[in-house]
């Protein structure tokens, strides 16, 4: 937040006595950190060590350094409201988008920042400016989130959308056939291809950026939900060559819970309106003095109002864990729990294993059909053999996993003992 802060608007003074971060009382002391031992990373996170915990990209667990922060805030804010956030709101916001700004490499002013994927894909695609006659082009693949906010963008105002199969099998999916089905697709009025990273459906992993290079000299935005590859993969938004990316936090970043982000390039924000009042300080300027807003597009694009701040101020600390470990050895980790996942339920008589052996096609999400049995009895069976899994929620369900970096080998081994005794 630049130039004027939520204290200019409100006219309020920051009151006598307020603590700084590091010494609010509350504080959580983080436990002795090591982040190329990857038992010294699990131990940052609190789950039950009795339990194998391969869901944790559903709804990630805090670290300690996460837990750390958001206690912190929490005590400054109980303690006196309106002072701490006078005092802390510039400094906090700053300390997260240079976060930000380290891990993709570019400008925080590309990247507005909101609750949840699904409260970015409804800014995102309410927000282009699509003419009459324009088309968004998706796929069969994706998730209800990035078909409802088309949807609802259609009964607005009459935005045309059409969905597309990539794949009829997702274990034998190529590059080609995933990018020549989609490419085409795209049609002369297509202004929009809105499609998913990773299917937590299959837990195919798109080749984003063959898809980016074979739409490239075309009038087309690529636009793309990377919820179950941020955090995952090791690719910023600019190295996949899409024009948005829209992610949550807490998932696959171990972000705080009710975080996530829109990052755009210059070309896909050029082509968006805000439909939110923001709280940038420049915005809120313009305003008061009737002047010219001079916002940026990722700020002027983040809702304003007044947030979970202890939550959204901790996602610094998510951001240098990562980078603490190194994103690529973040990425390593999971690629290799996912193909030691894969390799056992391979090899499980009755198992079929839906997401693709290939770790160019998957990321982390690990799904497989279990042979005469419900998927969700499966996932019952499994939690008491204390192994937690999912069903997917789509039309087709399969048994689903999620090994990352909170899990060890063991968790994995006894994933794949107890699906064993499923069948």
């Amino acid at each position: 937040m630049a130039q004027l802060s939520r204290r200019g608007l409100l006219g309020a003074t920051a009151a006598v006595g307020v603590l700084g971060l590091a010494a609010c009382e509350g504080e959580t002391a983080a436990k002795p950190f090591d982040p190329r031992d990857w038992a010294s990373v699990r131990a940052q996170f609190d789950l039950d060590p009795a339990v194998a915990h391969l869901s944790t990209y559903v709804f990630a667990p805090h670290p300690a350094q996460v837990r750390a922060a958001i206690e912190q805030h929490r005590a400054g804010f109980d303690r006196d409201p309106i002072g701490y956030l006078h005092a802390q709101e510039v400094t906090a916001e700053r300390r997260v988008q240079g976060a930000v700004m380290r891990y993709f490499g570019t400008g925080a002013d590309r990247v507005a920042f909101t609750d949840s994927t699904t409260l970015g894909l409804g800014l995102l695609y309410g927000g282009l400016r699509l003419a009459p006659g324009d088309e968004v082009l998706t796929t069969t693949h994706d998730f209800y989130a990035t078909h409802e906010a088309l949807r609802l963008r259609t009964e607005r105002d009459g935005v045309a959308v059409r969905q597309v199969e990539l794949y009829r099998d997702p274990a034998t999916a190529t590059v080609d056939e995933i990018v020549g089905k989609l490419t085409a697709a795209v049609g002369p009025r297509t202004r929009v291809v809105a499609v998913t990273w990773v299917h937590s459906s299959t837990g195919v992993r798109l080749p984003v950026r063959a898809i980016a290079d074979a739409l490239a000299g075309r009038d087309v935005l690529l636009c793309v939900d990377g919820v179950h590859g941020f955090g995952a993969v090791d690719a910023t938004p600019e190295a996949l060559g899409c024009d948005f990316l829209v992610s949550g936090c807490h998932k696959w970043l171990h972000g705080p819970r009710g975080t996530g982000l829109v990052w755009g390039s210059d070309r896909g924000w050029a082509r968006f309106t805000p439909s939110v009042a923001s709280f940038d300080g420049r915005s809120i300027g313009a305003w008061l003095t009737a002047g010219r807003v001079t916002t940026p597009p990722g700020p002027a694009a983040t809702p304003g109002g007044y947030h979970s701040f202890e939550h959204r101020w901790a996602l610094a600390e998510a951001f240098h864990l990562h980078d603490s470990i190194g994103r690529d050895r973040v990425a390593a980790r999971v690629r290799e729990l996912a193909t030691r996942l894969k390799e056992g339920l391979a090899g499980v008589g009755g198992i079929t294993l839906v997401t693709p052996r290939d770790p160019e096609l998957s990321a982390g999400v690990v799904c497989c059909a279990v042979a005469n049995l419900q998927v969700d009895e499966a996932v019952g069976r499994l939690a008491a053999a204390k192994v937690v899994a999912t069903a997917t929620p789509y039309r087709t369900t399969y048994l689903r996993f999620g090994p990352g970096i909170a899990n060890s080998e063991e968790h994995v081994d006894a994933a794949v003992r107890a699906v064993r005794e499923l069948v």
